[in-house]
């Protein structure tokens, strides 16, 4: 295949993808342009993610209602629901689910206005495709940190007391 004449080939072939199983972490793709959407979903899938996909934030809306993801990958500027609007709509919801959003304009007001609805990542586009793994590694990383943290200590066997009496 020539190169020069499929850009997103080159792109792709330039990538440092990891190979690996990663456990099948699920992906949640929120993009309103159709060739964005394909190329993010074939560059996260290829690393090993498990990827849907949504072309707006109504869309993806729906979807968060039926599967759990570990990650949303979202837009800003899309029909019917805005991926600052989808943020605020997962935390109203108590959906505490770490978003990255790639969009061309950065939500500047919103944020000032409401920082609460920070995403954990910022992509701004056009955006390199190794920037997208690293964000998505990065924050997966350090969401699976934060779990690890609070969550209580495992489970061990209770060892009888020396002294104890059965009955």
């Amino acid at each position: 295949m020539n190169d020069k004449a499929n850009p997103q080939a080159s792109a792709l072939t330039s990538i440092p993808f990891q190979r690996e199983p990663n456990l099948r972490q699920r992906i949640l793709v929120v993009e309103d342009d159709a060739a964005i959407r394909k190329l993010n979903t074939e560059v996260l899938t290829y690393s090993g993610y498990q990827v849907d996909t949504a072309e707006d934030g109504q869309a993806a809306w729906d979807a968060l209602q039926l599967y759990n993801y570990d990650l949303v990958v979202t837009d800003n500027n899309m029909p019917n629901m805005t991926g600052v609007e989808l943020i605020k709509k997962l935390q109203d919801a108590r959906k505490f689910l770490p978003v990255i959003m790639a969009t061309g304009t950065v939500p500047d007001e919103e944020f000032a206005r409401y920082p609460c609805l920070q995403p954990a990542a910022m992509l701004l586009k056009p955006y390199p495709l190794n920037e997208l793994l690293h964000a998505v590694k990065e924050v997966l990383r350090a969401t699976n940190d934060a779990l690890q943290e609070n969550a209580p200590p495992p489970n061990r066997p209770v060892e009888p007391l020396a002294n104890q009496f059965r009955l």
